[in-house]
C-alpha cells in the first residue's frame, strides 16, 4: 500500500456516510462541528455559498468539492442572509448509508443539489498527514481538470440517487476512493510557492518520499537510516537532516512510530497472536516488541487489546 491509501485505511472506523440533498430557496443548513469525523460537499447542480465559522461567505458552483478534514462546524445557504434550519446536521452520524433527501420550500424548483458525506476518524491512529491539512479544502470546477475526481463523483451520486443490487458495497468504495482523490488532488495541486515543510513538501520531495513508501510498503524490514538514505539517494547525515526538518521527526522515530500504529490496528481488529503482531511489525521477539508498543503508547499491547476490544 501507498502512503496516501494507508492514512485512508489507517484512520477511517464503521462506514462513512452519504446524501444527496435537493434544496428548494429559501434554504440554509448548519453542519455542526464533530470531533473524530471528517465531512465533504459536492455541488452537484446549481450554487450556494459556504459560511464559516469565521471569514466571508464562499461562493461555491456545479462541480465544487469541499473537504473539512477537521470536523469542524459550517453553513451552507442559498444566500449569506438566510437563517439556518433546525435542527443542525451531521452526515457522518445518520443511520443510512446514503439517502436521497429535500429541503427548504419545495413549492419552487430546486436552486442547488448537492452530495454531502462524512468519515468517523478514529483519533488514536491519526496520520499527521491529515494534521497538516487545513481547515477547509476547496477544490473548484475546472473543465478538463482532475477527471478521476469528477469520475467519482458522477458514479457515487448515480449510485446514491438510483441505489441498485449491491449499492452498500459500491457506495462504501466509492466514498473511500472520493477521500483518497480529495487527499491526491490537494496535495498535487497544491501551490508552488507553499510552505517548505509539512507533509505536503514530504510527499513532494522526491527522496523523503521515496523513504515514507518504503517504510509503509514493508514496516517489518529491518530499516535503517543508511538503508533508508540510500533508497532516497542520499548520505545518511543529509538524508537524516532532510527527513526530520520535512516530517517533523528523525527516520526510525517515524518508523517506529508508524509500525506502532500498524500493531495498534492489528491488535484492534485481529486476534492474531502478540508474536505474530511483533513479527508483522519488524521485531524478532515478543518480548522487544511489548516494550516497544509500552513507550509508545504508554500500554502494554495485551492491555490495549483488551481495553480496545468491543464490547460484549
Amino acid at each position: 500500500m501507498d502512503l496516501l491509501s494507508d492514512v485512508v485505511a489507517l484512520m477511517r472506523t464503521g462506514e462513512p456516510r452519504s446524501a444527496r440533498v435537493a434544496w428548494y430557496s429559501p434554504w440554509a443548513q448548519r453542519f455542526p462541528a464533530v470531533s473524530g469525523s471528517a465531512g465533504f460537499q459536492v455541488i452537484l447542480q446549481g450554487g450556494c455559498f459556504l459560511l464559516p465559522p469565521t471569514g466571508p461567505p464562499v461562493a461555491l458552483s456545479a462541480g465544487d468539492v469541499l473537504f473539512l478534514p477537521h470536523g469542524h462546524g459550517y453553513t451552507l445557504a442559498d444566500d449569506p442572509g438566510t437563517v439556518p434550519a433546525e435542527p443542525d446536521c451531521d452526515p457522518a452520524a445518520e443511520a443510512e448509508l446514503f439517502a436521497s433527501a429535500a429541503a427548504g420550500d419545495l413549492r419552487g424548483p430546486a436552486t442547488a443539489v448537492t452530495l454531502c458525506g462524512g468519515y468517523r476518524l478514529d483519533p488514536g491512529r491519526a496520520h499527521p498527514l491529515l494534521a497538516g491539512l487545513p481547515e477547509l479544502v476547496h477544490l473548484p470546477a475546472r473543465p478538463g481538470h482532475r477527471p478521476d475526481l469528477r469520475a467519482a463523483v458522477e458514479l457515487l451520486a448515480g449510485e446514491v440517487e438510483r441505489p441498485r443490487p449491491g449499492a452498500d458495497t459500491v457506495v462504501t468504495a466509492l466514498l473511500d476512493m472520493l477521500l483518497l482523490l480529495v487527499l491526491r488532488a490537494w496535495f498535487e495541486d497544491r501551490p508552488a510557492d507553499g510552505p517548505a515543510t509539512g507533509w505536503a513538501a514530504a510527499l513532494a520531495d522526491p527522496a523523503v518520499g521515496a523513504a515514507l513508501h518504503a517504510v509503509h510498503r514493508d514496516p517489518a524490514h529491518p530499516w535503517t537510516v543508511e538503508s533508508l538514505g540510500a533508497r532516497a539517494g542520499l548520505s545518511r547525515a543529509a538524508f537524516a537532516r532532510r527527513f526530520a526538518a520535512l516530517v517533523g521527526r528523525p527516520p526510525l522515530g517515524y518508523l517506529t512510530w508508524w509500525r506502532m500504529t500498524v500493531a495498534a490496528r492489528l491488535l484492534t481488529e485481529s486476534d492474531a497472536p502478540l508474536g505474530v503482531v511483533a513479527a508483522k511489525v519488524g521485531y524478532g521477539s515478543e518480548f522487544a516488541f511489548a516494550n516497544a508498543f509500552k513507550r509508545e503508547r504508554g500500554i502494554a499491547p495485551g492491555a490495549f487489546r483488551r481495553r480496545t476490544a468491543p464490547a460484549g
